[in-house]
């Protein structure tokens, strides 16, 4: 590299502080863009209050400025405010800032709008807004197979199929997981396929169908089994236990729970919100055949564990 093209390199570089001293001297969407520039830079950082009141002050020229802003800058705006505030756990008011980013970002035919609409998605799902998650994955999922994205088709269906039986709506469930399991297996996507399996499986025990539920369980714990991932599999294998208890095959049922309980128990971090549903199960079972000391003694015990856990 010569000289000349080493100081016009050096030129191009805009440090965070050259950005500050721009501020005083910039109007309009100048202004706006450095404002922007510099919530993304503190945002990497990880300083999300300050990088937050950064994105809302460029929100807010944006805005002022009217159309004579390209839509993607206030689109832009608005997801960094969305980002900013999901790290800082304020998952509802994230959601809807990115709700009106991917608004703008489909007005005007944006391509970034699928991959925010996703994120999105998401989020909502963690806000506990599952109805808005149906809402919007469902668009995502038209967007993706219009765009030959088969994987991501099936991501969006399988996060439908997460928000439907949060809801307890394990007829949509059921069915969102069997179109996103169609597609993992047709691009042969095995992990997934599995996890659709061991899902399905959730679903058809809940609507009673315990053959079918044995048999989807079982695929799921053979893929988790042979690929070791022994986290996935210890959930099959909680679905495989609740289906064997569905077809009558109590003791074997049984079996497989206390099975599941002893890995959950035996893990570092304690999951007590599973290993109480476990044991739940594990109590109602034994009182259906008659050890009844051993089911109260149980439930006994877990009143003292929920007492903590629900407050």
């Amino acid at each position: 590299m010569s000289d000349d093209e080493e100081d016009n390199g050096l030129e191009d570089i805009v440090t965070e502080e050259m950005l500050w001293e721009r501020i005083p001297e910039t109007t309009g969407l100048d202004r706006a863009n450095t404002f922007y520039e510099l919530s993304a830079r503190i945002y990497a950082r990880g300083q999300y209050d300050e990088a937050l009141a950064l994105a809302e002050t460029a929100r807010d020229i944006y805005a002022e400025l009217g159309p004579i802003v390209p839509a993607d800058g206030l689109a832009q705006a608005y997801s960094a405010i969305g980002y900013n505030l999901n790290q800082l756990k304020r998952n509802s008011e994230a959601a809807h800032a990115m709700s009106k980013a991917v608004e703008l970002l489909r007005e005007s035919k944006s391509p970034l709008a699928i991959d925010l609409a996703c994120t999105l998605g998401e989020w909502c799902f963690g806000a506990k807004d599952y109805e808005k998650t149906i809402e919007c994955m469902r668009e995502c999922v038209q967007e993706h197979l219009v765009d030959g994205n088969e994987a991501g088709a099936a991501n969006d269906l399988h996060l439908i199929g997460c928000a439907h039986r949060e809801l307890n709506q394990h007829e949509k469930s059921l069915e969102a997981f069997r179109e996103a399991r169609v597609i993992f297996k047709n691009i042969k996507e095995v992990i997934n396929v599995a996890r659709c399996d061991q899902k399905i499986a959730h679903a058809l025990i809940e609507l009673g169908e315990g053959e079918s539920a044995l048999a989807a369980a079982q695929k799921s714990l053979d893929v988790f089994s042979t690929a070791h991932d022994h986290r996935r599999e210890t959930y099959s294998l909680f679905e495989l236990g609740k289906a064997q208890i569905l077809t009558g095959e109590e003791d074997e049922g049984l079996d497989t729970l206390q099975r599941v309980l002893d890995i959950a128990t035996e893990s570092e971090w304690k999951d007590f919100e599973f290993i109480v549903e476990i044991e739940r199960r594990i109590a109602t079972v034994m009182r259906s055949l008659g050890r009844i000391d051993e089911a109260d003694e149980i439930e006994r015990r877990l009143a003292s564990v929920t007492e903590i856990t629900e407050d």
